[in-house]
């Protein structure tokens, strides 16, 4: 056999000569050099800023921290510090409240020291608020529990903002409990002024039992007015230390803003019952007392329609003109003719729970009924309803081309009504919005060759 030389066997096994590699083995050095000198000055992953101190792996074992700078990492730990001071003292505020049940409420009802009316007037809603504590505290310590599980270490997939939403029906809790304090701590002062195994009871019970901390039953009975005063506070503190791009940075400003117009609508309803005692006071500004507002009105549209909180969704609501037309040719005369006045609408649907295991299901059931609440401008303080609400399963709503700027409700054999808002493009969102749900909830639909057909149906064009 011929004897290959040299050359041709390198020519053979790399396919390039010296001269390509060496210059390919240069570019590689220098890209090598590149993505250790991005390494050294990488991003950090909150923030996006690169003044992160070069450390290797050896010198720090948790890469995820290393890959954030001072300023982050510090406000992480904030972060973690409030969301478990939350946690802990809804913990805490639910042992108070066991406390209440199980060392006051129980034995007193046992020994018979007072009646059933009087315990109630003591204790007040206490029942509904361990209930509603119980469940809360739950969820957020499975969410606790399954972040630490699944490695976050600085709960950072803890959105404390939107379970606060997702039960926030607890606030309506919070406002029976407090309007009913004055007189609670009254009829405790008076009973035991007039019982003395009662007070021989509470005497007994601050000195010798342990659980109570040598407190008296009337600090214990302040606890659910300081909770629900101090979920602002720790609610700031948790948006202060988290990033405008954590998910759940709105959520949490959102229920900061509700707690806060809850608070400051239980401050006007003392203050309406002529109580001298407040909840602590918030910088008012007009979106507070528009929410305020807009909670009076849903308080006064639940007790008339009489459904439950947690089945009951909102979907619209607010001011509206509204005219009764004498007679069925008004569009001819046109809407001008017609005699509005200012009136506040709001579009409660009645909807069947899906789920027990929260106060408000994510996912919402079938549509059970719906009605709209017209009520009157506020006249000396407080709300009055126009009329009964308007169910939708008895009203046809229809609209005109030569009035498009109103919308017709006709409740059927009964009255017709004419609506419209100040900007067109809203009566029109209020017209889909009440259409559709009289559609899916009228039984007149079935009736295919009904008047409400006839008038409701559009003219088509002709091909």
């Amino acid at each position: 056999a011929t004897r290959t030389k040299s050359a041709d066997v390198e020519r053979a096994d790399s396919g390039i000569g010296q001269m390509p590699a060496r210059k390919w083995r240069n570019r590689a050095s220098e890209t090598l050099s590149s993505l250790q000198a991005w390494e050294a000055h990488r991003p950090c992953t909150d923030c996006g800023e690169r003044d992160l101190p070069v450390e290797t792996d050896v010198q720090n074992c948790n890469q995820r921290r290393a890959d954030l700078c001072e300023k982050c990492r510090k406000r992480r730990t904030e972060r973690k510090e409030s969301v478990l001071e939350f946690v802990n003292t809804e913990a805490s505020y639910g042992e108070d409240l066991r406390i209440i049940k199980e060392e006051f409420y129980l034995p007193m009802q046992a020994a018979g020291l007072l009646s059933q009316e009087q315990l109630q007037g003591i204790f007040s809603n206490i029942q509904e608020l361990i209930d509603l504590n119980e469940n809360f505290l739950e969820i957020l310590q499975e969410e606790i529990d399954q972040a630490f599980d699944q490695g976050d270490d600085d709960l950072m997939t803890v959105c404390i903002g939107e379970i606060f939403l997702e039960f926030v029906n607890m606030l309506p809790a919070f406002q029976t409990y407090c309007l009913q304090q004055s007189s609670s701590v009254n009829m405790l002062n008076a009973l035991e002024k007039e019982k003395e195994l009662l007070r021989i009871f509470l005497n007994v019970s601050q000195n010798d039992n342990t659980a109570l901390r040598r407190m008296n039953l009337r600090s214990f009975l302040m606890a659910p007015l300081q909770r629900v005063t101090k979920y602002p506070l720790l609610l700031s503190r948790i948006i202060k230390a988290t990033t405008e791009y954590h998910p759940d940075h709105g959520s949490l400003r959102e229920a900061k803003s509700r707690i806060e117009s809850h608070l400051e609508h239980i401050n006007m309803k003392t203050k309406q019952e002529g109580n001298t005692w407040t909840l602590r006071s918030f910088r008012q500004d007009s979106k507070k007392k528009r929410e305020v507002i807009n909670i009076e009105m849903r308080e006064t549209a639940l007790k008339t329609v009489g459904w439950l909180r947690e089945e009951t969704r909102f979907v619209m609501e607010g001011s509206l003109q509204l005219a009764q037309p004498p007679d069925g040719q008004w569009v001819k005369k046109g809407s001008k003719t017609l005699k509005f006045q200012n009136m506040q609408v709001l579009l409660l649907v009645n909807m069947k729970r899906v789920s027990e295991s929260s106060l408000e299901s994510a996912e919402p059931g079938p549509v059970k009924d719906a009605v709209l609440v017209l009520i009157r401008d506020k006249n000396n303080g407080k709300f009055h309803l126009l009329r009964e609400p308007l169910r939708l399963s008895n009203c046809i709503v229809s609209t005109d081309p030569d009035c498009d700027d109103t919308f017709e409700l006709i409740e059927i054999r009964r009255e017709a009504f004419v609506f419209r808002d100040s900007d067109q493009a809203r009566t029109h969102h209020w017209f889909r919005q009440i259409r559709r749900y009289s559609r899916e909830l009228g039984s007149w639909k079935k009736r295919r060759n009904a008047l409400p057909n006839i008038m409701i149906s559009t003219p088509h064009t002709r091909p």
